[in-house]
């Protein structure tokens, strides 16, 4: 494993400045201004194209395939070709649809535009590169990548995903969000969704002067492909600036203007083609421009440090302003009371430690075993004490009834004898 050094806050500074400084190329982008249209009738660099259903132009979007109907197509393509091999684009899209929709969404970078609405299943015969986002393999979502010379019919292609050279998993459909793919032709070539490097290869530089294009196709249960954005922009300006500006035309150094993605920059050097420099005197002024340029941004970056440092600095003093003062005393009776506390828990510990309680617990367990057994014992002998005792007698209960009867036909004996010896009364 290779050992990096660590980057210079500076240098890394730098770095990103200079990555950053890349020209959007608006004849061959839309969507990162307000509208996409000016009129809602038609997409200024770009061609829409559709089969079963008109591509759909929105003032935020474009829907290549719509819900509904299936077996639908829709493409777009620029009317311009990338002037330089140094790009990168940057693509914004959402997918939706049924739980077992389909379809596939190609994105396409061709030496002719040929390929129409097709996709990489059913074109032919291309030149340049083709990536290619479906449901392949039942995996959710891949987007994969492809290269064509011209001499391979992909159609007739027994084995088509054979041709891959790069892949990933990306399951794409219903996020509820727009989903961002990069590309960048710079040193190679690079793919990236969401942020996430996909695949990326040193072996792939693609020429200039092809066509983006942007190619939907869905089955009978369809999924909607909507674009959101979609943005080319390269390492310089491209040709035609130069040409309009007067100065360059005739030879004169060219004008220092403000660097727009860098806020409060000092001035700034367009770049040059290098066959535009001609004269001694006219290189000598560009190196001059660009040096003194370059002095004044050393200069602004030094000043934006001096000035952080001063903030942190402040907000330093208003943090330890906003603290409240405790006083040495109670910092001292704290340190005493946690001192205290950490002997006793140490002391406790010791004590714990050092004792063997495996003699109580044997005793304890000896003690449990003897109540149990007691119980055991002599809990059915006394509930039975219990229950005879409190069961009533029977001879007792046969003793009383025999009385009473006794007793009752005593008194009716008595009761007649005194009737019938009360002398009669006659009228």
């Amino acid at each position: 494993m290779r050992s990096h050094a660590p980057i210079h806050p500076l240098s890394w500074l730098l770095f990103t400045t200079a990555a950053s400084a890349q020209y959007v190329l608006d004849s061959l982008s839309f969507g990162h201004q307000a509208q996409l249209s000016p009129n809602g009738r038609a997409l200024p660099g770009w061609s829409l194209s559709g089969e079963n259903h008109q591509v759909q132009l929105l003032s935020d979007r474009v829907i290549l395939t719509p819900p509904v109907p299936g077996q639908a197509r829709g493409a777009i393509w620029s009317d311009n070709t990338v002037p330089s091999a140094d790009w990168s684009a940057e693509f914004e899209f959402r997918a939706s649809g049924q739980d077992m929709g389909s379809g596939n969404l190609n994105i396409w970078y061709t030496k002719e535009k040929s390929v129409g609405t097709n996709s990489i299943y059913t074109v032919e015969n291309f030149d340049g590169l083709a990536l290619v986002l479906d449901q392949y393999g039942s995996t959710g979502g891949k987007l994969r990548g492809f290269l064509n010379d011209g001499t391979q019919n992909f159609k007739a292609h027994s084995s088509l995903e054979s041709l891959a050279f790069g892949h990933c998993d990306y399951a794409y459909r219903n996020l509820g969000r727009p989903s961002t793919i990069r590309l960048s032709n710079q040193n190679g070539l690079t793919v990236s969704v969401d942020d996430r490097e996909c695949f990326r290869t040193d072996r792939v530089s693609l020429p200039a002067g092809y066509y983006f294009g942007v190619t939907a196709a869905t089955a009978d249960n369809p999924d909607s492909f909507e674009i959101n954005k979609f943005v080319v922009s390269s390492g310089a300006p491209s040709q035609p600036q130069h040409l309009n500006n007067p100065s360059a035309r005739e030879g004169a150094p060219p004008p220092l203007q403000k660097l727009d993605r860098f806020p409060g920059s000092p001035e700034s050097v367009p770049d040059r083609v290098a066959d535009d420099i001609k004269s001694q005197q006219e290189q000598f002024a560009d190196l001059h421009n660009r040096l003194q340029a370059m002095t004044h941004q050393f200069a602004n970056l030094f000043g934006e440090f001096d000035n952080l440092g001063r903030k942190i600095d402040q907000k330093h003093k208003q943090v330890m302003g906003a603290m409240p003062a405790v006083p040495h005393d109670t910092l001292n009776d704290l340190k005493r009371r946690m001192e205290n506390v950490e002997r006793i828990v140490v002391q406790v510990q010791k004590d714990v430690e050092g004792r063997d309680y495996r003699q109580h617990m044997n005793d304890l367990q000896m003690s449990i075993d003897g109540i149990k057994g007691g119980i055991t014992e002599h809990l059915p002998d006394a509930l039975s004490q219990i229950i005879s005792a409190s069961t009533p007698r029977m001879g007792m209960f046969v003793f009383i009834v025999v009385a009473v009867q006794i007793m009752l036909a005593g008194a009716f004996i008595v009761y007649k004898r005194r009737r019938n010896s009360m002398p009669k009364k006659y009228l």
